[in-house]
């Protein structure tokens, strides 16, 4: 079977406005937090995308009631805690935002579950998350290989009494999970951290979130985190999802290359760390404009390159090797190992598809460095790796006057199914 391609054409300047899709962390952790909460919420502008779509069924099976008021607006009414169906086989697609937070739930849930996923997903490590899980008694079984999904998980006996030890540097959403799901044991729990946590913001988010939600959890230097006995996630009615940050990136990327762009759905007072992406912008040369609801990015001549820390804002970094191919000198982002564990082993696939188009690349265990060529080379052909933000990523390059072919480009649906429509409405030939 061909795999389907898709051609941008050359491009000499962007410009425009771009309302963004919501949050794909946001709306999955606001999703299961919904779900499990005392009462009726409804949730709005929640995201459209496949790993949205795997949470919602996963949740119909589970017995949640859910009501589609239109694309983006859904009530939820939540469970108490409790999920009514005690026995169900859910399929997660490679959404780790759906599959790591719902394996904690249901660990503490009393019933029995298989969670299984796209062949990515069980390559996808969950050994710490389990590991942390059966400190407390869970009863999970791995299905397959040792330490990957899938899973199956049956009733237990559970007991918090002791701290829930947890490393925190391979992926940020085991310790999201446990904290989303301890609450549900209704009794006083300790989470201590094993080395140094990545990704700080998303744990912000997921903090967040659940404090709207009435579980308000107590955080001491990053390594203690203590959820309060008898914790109830209450309904707050009503929540609006904030455009996602990351998807943000490409165009305010695009603005800062080659013109002017701006984006709708965040602003100054996001609760997403990848809104810190335009720190970086602003490093390489751009120039960043704020209000309470947008975002605009400003190109001021030529960029520099930079060297960074991108333990903060790892989805968005992405985006930064691309912009780096359009910086004088070399760019290196550091404290990504976190890529290597994404939909694809993206330092790796960063670095391939780079070359491609002339870039001198190095690549580190945790680190890529990113020399750009005096000029693109033309009609590349991008593999994109079942990854939607490889994908997303390389449409920049077109902005460097050259035609780019990106393979599979419906990769994008996991998280922003229209971005090649977005992407053509801001470039203009």
């Amino acid at each position: 079977m061909k795999q389907e391609q898709l051609t941008l054409p050359a491009t000499h300047r962007a410009e425009g406005s771009i309302k963004l899709p919501g949050s794909k962390s946001i709306s999955n952790r606001t999703l299961l937090l919904a779900a499990l909460a005392n009462g009726v919420t409804e949730i709005r502008d929640l995201l459209v995308s496949d790993d949205t779509a795997r949470m919602l069924e996963a949740l119909e099976k589970l017995g949640i009631k859910l009501e589609k008021l239109n694309e983006t607006d859904w009530r939820i009414h939540g469970c108490s805690g409790n999920f009514p169906n005690k026995n169900a086989e859910l399929f997660l697609g490679n959404a780790g935002t759906a599959f790591r937070p719902l394996t904690a739930a249901l660990a503490l849930s009393s019933g029995h579950y298989t969670l299984s996923g796209v062949p990515r997903m069980h390559e996808r490590p969950i050994g710490d998350l389990v590991d942390a899980l059966r400190q407390i008694g869970a009863n999970i079984e791995y299905l397959e290989i040792e330490g990957f999904p899938p899973l199956k998980i049956s009733p237990a006996k559970i007991d918090v009494n002791k701290p829930i030890k947890i490393r925190g540097d391979v992926s940020s959403q085991f310790l999201t999970a446990l904290l989303m799901a301890l609450p549900l044991t209704k009794q006083q729990a300790t989470i201590e951290l094993v080395g140094e946590l990545i990704s700080k913001p998303y744990i912000e988010i997921t903090l967040n979130l659940m404090a709207k939600f009435g579980v308000h959890i107590d955080r001491q230097n990053w390594q203690h985190f203590t959820i309060p006995a008898k914790a109830q996630y209450i309904s707050p009615k009503q929540i609006f999802v904030e455009g996602d940050a990351s998807s943000a990136s490409y165009f305010l990327a695009a603005g800062a290359i080659l013109g002017r762009c701006q984006v709708y759905g965040i602003g100054e007072n996001s609760i997403q760390g990848d809104i810190k992406f335009c720190d970086a912008l602003k490093e390489m040369g751009a120039k960043i404009e704020f209000s309470s609801l947008t975002v605009e990015s400003i190109c001021y001549g030529r960029l520099k390159a930079i060297d960074l820390d991108c333990n903060h804002i790892p989805d968005a970094a992405m985006t930064l090797a691309i912009v780096a191919l359009f910086a004088d000198g070399t760019t290196t982002l550091r404290n990504i190992a976190s890529w290597r564990v994404k939909e694809t082993d993206r330092i790796a696939a960063m670095a391939t598809e780079l070359r491609k188009v002339g870039a001198t690349v190095e690549e580190g265990a945790d680190y890529i460095k990113i020399t750009p060529p005096a000029k693109l080379t033309p009609n590349a052909v991008i593999d994109t790796y079942d990854d939607h933000r490889m994908a997303m990523c390389f449409s920049l390059i077109s902005l460097g006057g050259v035609p780019i072919t990106i393979n599979d480009p419906k990769c994008v649906a996991k998280t922003f199914p229209n971005y090649f429509d977005e992407f053509k409405k801001i470039t203009h030939g």
